[in-house]
């Protein structure tokens, strides 16, 4: 290398140096607006919405702790962007981001007996499934009976908006990510082992995560 060329090398490392830490990394968003003081326009993103022929109704997050509201948290995770990390306990689901960062949503998970914990994938993404009670809940409520063939999708539909089903293996653990009609229930243990979200949070969701994702349930 000559001396001019090696003078020149060295001369642009600066601007070099200079362009690698212009290039910040996109902001990671919860699919909020933002008012003008700053804060998340929680108003529009839990406002009524018609999805699917259906009209869904708006979410009085205002009655709900705001911890249970979406919203990206620093949550530093071992596993790699696009995993679902599910805390009962919290009453959380956290979908990883880069950088250290997660999308939080509130949950309602399990009463007790109907808990349960580790890991599988979305082996499928369904918008207004049908819902098929199983055998068990059929004999703990026979009235179900009714639905052995499926109950058509809709909001009165117990999994609503959106399902994502849950797989270890090959085998169908026959829990679900899905949205709910009970829109109190976020934040409680009252499902029957599924994972409960508002509405307009699992078509969030839905819309970010991949057919094949791991989820973790945490114990």
């Amino acid at each position: 290398m000559s001396h001019l060329s090696r003078r020149s090398l060295i001369a642009g490392i600066p601007l070099l140096l200079a362009a690698c830490q212009g290039r910040k990394s996109a902001p990671i968003s919860a699919g909020l607006a933002t008012l003008a003081d700053g804060t998340p326009d929680y108003a529009t993103a839990y406002a009524p919405v018609t999805d699917g022929g259906f009209s869904l109704p708006g979410i009085q997050y205002q009655n709900f702790d705001p911890k249970f509201l979406r919203q990206v948290v620093v949550y530093p995770s071992r596993h790699p962007a696009g995993t679902i990390v599910v805390d009962p306990q919290q009453k959380y689901l956290y979908l990883i981001q880069p950088g250290g960062r997660a999308i939080r949503y509130g949950i309602g998970v399990g009463r007790a007996g109907f808990s349960w914990n580790g890991e599988a994938e979305i082996r499928f993404k369904r918008e207004w499934p049908k819902w098929f009670p199983p055998d068990e809940m059929i004999e703990r409520d026979p009235s179900l009976a009714k639905y052995d063939d499926g109950q058509e999708g809709g909001p009165r539909n117990p999994i609503g908006a959106r399902g994502l089903y849950l797989w270890q293996g090959n085998q169908d653990t026959l829990y679900r990510i899905h949205s709910t009609n009970q829109p109190s229930s976020i934040g409680t243990n009252a499902s029957s082992g599924c994972i409960r979200m508002w509405h307009q949070d699992i078509i969030d969701l839905y819309d970010r995560v991949d057919v094949g994702a791991t989820v973790i349930v945490l114990g």
